[in-house]
């Protein structure tokens, strides 16, 4: 039933203000749903691991089982390109949830790797739908500041873990968060199925907000019959022009999210109280970069600089402020080890949330999902390679020789968005 304050005198529903920014307000919760049920794992692990007698290669199957999963990205973009955002997001959403709470029937790694997989194909769809949200209801001046605060959403789930996990193993275990999780995604699934359509038929679009939406965005990306399959896009230099550096750049989030529990509980003693108190400050930290990236696009174009020129830019200042991560595992101080995997969360937001948003400002709108799928692809790929290649050499090398290497990485994606993308003719 509609109530009478949104109906007007003709029997129509009245237009909502902001539309566009209450829709990128849900999809935030989404997005803190997404990270907050992937991270709950990485935080557990000290508990899961002693409990479950799982060893750190093994550990390092589970959780590269989650980034084969997710490399299925492109799979699912090209499913909510044809099938939409309403139903396609919402089945996606729905699914992650029911795998993250049969979490708490796992025994062993081999049966949290197998959820680790489903839970990562479903999961990646994220991305995907988050990029398709904002070529569809943004602006392009609006795109950057719109994935930024969706990103948030990835790294306010990531902070909520560490204290989630530590009320969970207090009140009852670990399980526990996954349950409070997963119900909390099939909530959110009903709100998403009321309010979300695309601008053309959402009832409560006012004129004035959409005449500012459609006139802001490039007619060139209108995508009205130009979708291509993905052989076709995989012959685009712009395509490889952002997935390359994502590949480069996401093995820092993989630590984060993943290792940096352990990593504090083995290396500067830690225990879980320590980790809940310390564990969510990196993100805390990523959630400014978010925010931090639009801004300096945005500065540097009211000075002149194109669009494509300052998203390069902002990545490359954070590829530079990246370089602090390589000092992490020097660091005789674990507080100033703490303090620098802040300045590589904060960079690499900064960075991340740049390269994401550039695939709604090179191709066609019903390409965008496809084409983000396609760089979380290579992103995962990269977690997949670095996760494999820890967990199989921590224990005989140490932390350290993997700060340095994440520490250059993204100069070298940085180089890579130089050289290969093309701005649009």
């Amino acid at each position: 039933m509609v109530p009478p304050a949104a109906v007007d005198h003709g029997g129509r529903r009245r237009p909502f203000p902001y539309v566009r920014w209450t829709i990128i307000g849900l999809f935030v919760g989404a997005m803190i749903l997404n990270y907050l049920a992937r991270s709950v794992l990485g935080v557990a692990a000290p508990v899961i691991l002693v409990e479950q007698g799982i060893s750190s290669e093994q550990y390092s199957w589970v959780t590269s089982a989650f980034q084969l999963g997710v490399m299925f990205q492109p799979v699912v973009g090209y499913f909510l390109d044809g099938f939409g955002l309403r139903l396609g997001f919402t089945l996606c959403v729905a699914v992650w949830s029911l795998i993250t709470i049969a979490h708490v029937m796992a025994q062993g790694w081999p049966s949290f790797a197998g959820l680790r997989l489903a839970l990562g194909l479903a999961e990646g769809s994220a991305q995907p739908a988050g990029q398709k949200v904002i070529a569809e209801w943004f602006p392009a001046r609006e795109r950057g500041l719109a994935g930024g605060i969706y990103n948030i959403g990835a790294s306010f789930g990531a902070v909520l873990a560490p204290p989630l996990i530590a009320w969970a193993v207090m009140t009852q275990s670990w399980r526990l968060a996954f349950v409070v999780t997963g119900g909390l995604g099939l909530v959110w699934c009903v709100f998403w199925l009321l309010w979300y359509r695309k601008p053309v038929d959402h009832p409560r679009l006012g004129a004035a907000e959409r005449a500012h939406i459609e006139g802001g965005q490039e007619q060139r990306l209108s995508g009205a019959g130009k979708r291509q399959r993905i052989g076709a896009l995989l012959r685009r230099r712009n395509l490889w022009g952002i997935a390359l550096p994502r590949l480069l750049a996401d093995p820092v989030w993989g630590m984060l999210s993943f290792w940096m529990p352990l990593y504090l509980a083995r290396e500067r003693g830690f225990d879980l109280t320590q980790i809940a108190i310390f564990a969510w400050l990196p993100f805390l930290a990523a959630d400014l970069g978010c925010l931090f990236g639009p801004a300096v696009v945005a500065w540097l174009q009211r000075r002149g600089v194109d669009l494509i020129d300052a998203r390069r830019w902002a990545f490359t200042l954070g590829a530079v402020m990246m370089m602090g991560m390589a000092f992490v595992g020097m660091a005789t101080n674990p507080y100033v080890a703490i303090g620098l995997l802040c300045l590589g969360g904060f960079a690499h937001q900064t960075l991340s949330v740049t390269v994401i948003t550039m695939a709604s400002d090179l191709f066609h709108r019903d390409e965008v999902a496809t084409v983000t799928g396609l760089a979380g692809l290579a992103a995962n790929l990269g977690v997949l390679l670095f996760t494999l290649l820890l967990g199989r050499m921590v224990d005989q090398v140490g932390y350290e020789p993997f700060f340095i290497v994440l520490g250059v990485l993204d100069l070298v994606g940085a180089a890579i968005l130089w050289t290969l993308v093309r701005k649009p003719a």
